[in-house]
């Protein structure tokens, strides 16, 4: 009788344990994600020290291409390069912005982070603290919102213009008021890698998406001004052969 208590006991005790193992199991498995703040303030070289400079393949390749409708297709084929805004000091937008091979600072404060690109001399508000857009939202830069997720920093942005160069200035690819950027931000050891994501139904059979890093900036390195002249900008457009007479 002492044997057959033994060898119950033992039993219940084994799925006992195997319960318990599949309890903790699951219930890692559903925690919810971490809110970690992660340190990505700095000033960060996106040069190509960092990484190649930006063209018609680079950071898009055969691999990541964006995938364009008809649309997008009719537009890219009529662009012309003497249309583009940045002959006329607009700045780039997302998603050129983020890989143009300049510096970029980060500040990272409790409601907001900001992120002031060398670039045009650009400066994005993400908002941390729940701020709804508004109908003064609306710019080449968007309205941006954002996160701590599992030691990343999620930022959504939406709120754009169309803009005949939007989605870069090297494929004559544009952008709607339907845009959406999606961009995650995480630190590998020294370097700070962003994963830059583009949604645009008027012009994107799906979303296109690249990744990229920044490295720190060399000690003591000083962001430059930004000054762009607009006679200086148009003077380029007038030596380009004309497409359409």
């Amino acid at each position: 009788m002492q044997n057959v208590f033994n060898h119950v006991a033992a039993r219940s005790l084994s799925v006992w344990s195997v319960a318990f193992g599949l309890a903790l199991s699951l219930a890692h498995a559903q925690a919810p994600p971490t809110n970690k703040v992660p340190d990505l303030a700095g000033t960060w070289d996106g040069t190509p020290r960092a990484r190649p400079i930006n063209s018609e393949t680079v950071p898009w390749g055969k691999d990541n291409a964006p995938v364009l409708n008809e649309r997008a297709l009719a537009y890219q084929k009529v662009f012309d390069e003497a249309l583009s805004p940045k002959y006329d000091c607009q700045p780039t937008s997302s998603p050129a912005l983020q890989y143009d091979p300049y510096h970029m600072e980060i500040v990272q404060w409790p409601d907001r982070v900001l992120l002031r690109y060398e670039k045009d001399d650009q400066l994005r508000t993400v908002w941390l603290n729940g701020r709804k857009a508004t109908n003064d939202d609306w710019g080449v830069q968007g309205f941006s919102v954002g996160r701590y997720e599992n030691g990343a920093l999620l930022v959504e942005t939406d709120h754009f213009p169309f803009d005949v160069a939007g989605f870069d200035d090297y494929n004559g690819i544009p952008s709607s008021q339907l845009k959406r950027v999606l961009e995650r931000y995480w630190r590998e050891g020294t370097e700070l890698k962003a994963t830059v994501t583009v949604e645009d139904p008027l012009f994107l059979r799906k979303p296109a998406s690249y990744t990229t890093r920044w490295l720190p900036a060399r000690p003591g390195y000083k962001m430059s001004q930004w000054d762009c002249d607009p006679e200086s900008a148009r003077a380029a457009v007038r030596m380009m052969p004309p497409k359409y007479k």
